[in-house]
């Protein structure tokens, strides 16, 4: 009995050691479980994927940024004159006025409903009605803006805006009778329209002892202001250039250049000077001179080799142009157009950098 007793205890001890022994190794198998876990809760890709999704974006949006820039420069919005009314009042170049006369009638012709009035009486006179009193909606210019001109623009409240159109070369004249003349230097051509010769033999015995007779443009004209600069000012001094044409014998001013032409047609020892379109006009009665041997044309203009060509203006104001949209409508128009007609007309087109400076400055003006 104590012998069975004894191997009975044995054996559950053995029993028991036994299943010490298999508990053990479970309870390894859980310790290593934390730390697996550990690395999940840590997984590093997931803090690197943040900048990766970022950046593409940035990068892509900066073009749509400088993008703006681009779409507002260089290009006008469409017109449909069909679409404007209300009248336009322009006035002042008589060089000009071919121009815009031609332009006007065009944007009638495909459907503005509207008046436009277009005054040739000379850029100064043009600025006058449109900078002292504030008269019209559009100045028509052959030269730039004077600074006396601008100040009584601001004076009014207006800002003048120059919008670049076209060239001319300032056409040299005699009738298509003159046998003698075809050619003249800018300091020749200063002595004739001054008040220190009477003949043309005085200037070149080999030309005839017969008076000159000169046709100018009158004093409000841009036409007059430019030749006095450019021809008579080189000669003379600051203070006698303009006296020397005004005093000059056998002389004719008038804004009227159609009323030159019919001066310079009526003698073959008469001369005068207009903008090229008028020659163009009129140019079985007159014979055109070189001047220091180059010839007006589109090449000898747009260059600067021919000593007299000139820009062509219109000049507006950005409050008129937001208050009146049919002003800004016919503005946009001829910036758009005028190089179809204004070879037509008798002037040549301007440098596609000052044509993009003029398209430029309409959409400053309507912002």
């Amino acid at each position: 009995m104590k012998s069975t007793t004894l191997r009975w205890l044995s054996a559950t001890l053995l029993i028991a050691l036994l299943l010490a022994a298999c508990a053990s190794p479970a309870a390894n198998t859980q310790a290593p479980a934390a730390p697996t876990q550990a690395p999940a809760a840590t997984n590093p890709p997931e803090p690197t994927s943040a900048p990766e999704e970022t950046m593409p974006a940035e990068a892509t949006s900066a073009p749509e940024a400088t993008s703006a820039p681009e779409e507002s420069t260089g290009m006008l919005p469409e017109v449909d004159p069909a679409s404007q009314s209300g009248d336009i009042l322009s006035a002042g170049s008589s060089t000009v006025f071919p121009l815009t006369e031609r332009i006007a009638e065009r944007f009638q012709d495909e459907g503005f409903m509207g008046q436009i009035t277009i005054d040739s009486v000379g850029t100064g006179g043009g600025f006058e009605r449109f900078c002292v009193n504030g008269e019209t909606d559009i100045a028509n210019a052959s030269r730039a803006i004077k600074d006396t001109e601008a100040e009584a623009c601001q004076a009014i409240g207006r800002e003048p805006i120059e919008f670049r159109v076209g060239t001319d070369a300032l056409a040299i004249v005699v009738s298509a009778e003159n046998d003698f003349l075809t050619n003249v230097t800018k300091e020749e051509l200063a002595k004739i329209f001054s008040n220190e010769v009477t003949q043309w033999s005085e200037i070149n015995p080999d030309w005839p002892a017969e008076d000159i007779k000169r046709y100018s443009p009158g004093t409000d004209s841009g036409t007059f202001d430019f030749f006095v600069e450019a021809v008579m000012l080189p000669v003379y001094t600051a203070d006698n250039a303009e006296n020397a044409i005004l005093n000059a014998e056998n002389i004719q001013f008038s804004e009227d250049d159609n009323v030159l032409v019919q001066g310079v047609e009526g003698s073959p020892y008469a001369i005068g000077y207009f903008g090229y379109a008028y020659y163009q006009e009129n140019a079985s009665g007159l014979k055109i001179l070189t001047v220091d041997g180059v010839m007006p044309e589109l090449a000898t203009a747009e260059s600067g080799e021919y000593p007299l060509s000139r820009p062509l203006f219109i000049y507006s104001d950005a409050t008129i142009m937001q208050d009146k949209p049919q002003v800004a409508a016919f503005i946009n128009y001829y910036l758009a157009v005028v190089n179809e007609e204004i070879e037509s007309v008798g002037y040549f087109p301007a440098s596609e950098e000052a044509a993009a400076g003029s398209r430029q400055a309409w959409l400053n003006a309507m912002q």
